[in-house]
């Protein structure tokens, strides 16, 4: 059992990602399994969406990510699936910008500054 404070804060914290990280990991393994139980396009979706939530949560490296949808999209493809919108990203379609019409903003209107009055000299000192 730690005795400093700041190791007694460390194994509370390390305890709250541990649950978080077990949390993602459990989802992640069941997306997985079920694609591979059941090789359709949505499920193919899901699993590589929880394969995302676990790179962004620092529970699974990208490289480590990349293999994996890698080797979903393999299997889908040797079951007949085409490869899903989030297997392959699609560059968006580019939308012609229409003339943005400005619109000269006015100047907010500033607070004249109000003037302090003079210091008043002192009066010489006699001798």
């Amino acid at each position: 059992m730690p005795i400093i404070k700041s190791a007694k804060k460390r194994v509370r914290t390390t305890k709250k990602a541990t649950a978080r990280n077990s949390k993602t990991k459990k989802g992640l393994r069941g997306a997985i399994k079920n694609f591979q139980t059941k090789i359709t396009g949505s499920n193919q979706a899901k699993a590589q969406s929880a394969i995302d939530t676990a790179v962004k949560k620092g529970v699974m490296s990208k490289k480590k990510a990349a293999r994996r949808k890698s080797q979903l999209s393999k299997k889908a493809k040797a079951a007949g699936h085409k490869p899903t919108a989030t297997a392959k990203k699609a560059a968006p379609a580019k939308k012609a910008a229409a003339p943005k019409k400005t619109v000269a903003k006015k100047a907010p209107a500033k607070k004249p500054v109000a003037k302090k009055p003079a210091a008043k000299k002192a009066p010489a000192k006699k001798k």
